[in-house]
């Protein structure tokens, strides 16, 4: 079992890589929530770059999706499940385009967590709107 904030951080590493192409902008938006969300306020920081690297580690092995999102289930408390699909949604929408790759994780994630659907469509509103572009 991980812990909830290995957890969290998963949900986004593993939305930034469901496209296999990590963009500078959903890394610089893995470090921004980490660095300024408090749910990692009691977050070892440092530790980020191993948690992320164990993250992509885990998904090039064979049924590495579903292992990773049932760790992810294992590690969060029900109460912060929409907290994990929330991030994730922010991660993809960070660099302006959700590839089809990751809208399926996205999915799979929401089945899996069990977050709602009207709880997911809000989630999803918020992150386009924080991430729109002119």
């Amino acid at each position: 079992m991980i812990t909830h904030h290995i957890a969290l951080i998963y949900a986004m590493v593993v939305g930034a890589a469901a496209d296999e192409a990590l963009a500078d902008s959903e890394l610089d938006a893995i470090h921004g929530i980490v660095g300024h969300l408090p749910i990692f306020h009691d977050f070892e920081k440092g530790n980020l770059a191993q948690i992320a690297a164990a993250a992509t580690d885990l998904l090039s092995e064979p049924e590495g999706l579903d292992a990773a999102i049932g760790l992810m289930k294992s590690g969060l408390p029900q109460r912060l499940r929409p907290t994990a699909y929330a991030l994730a949604c922010d991660v993809v929408a960070a660099d302006g385009e959700a590839t089809q790759e990751e809208l399926r994780y996205l999915e799979m994630l929401r089945h899996e967590l069990e977050v709602d659907r009207l709880t997911a469509a809000a989630i999803e509103r918020g992150a386009a709107a924080r991430y729109a572009k002119p």
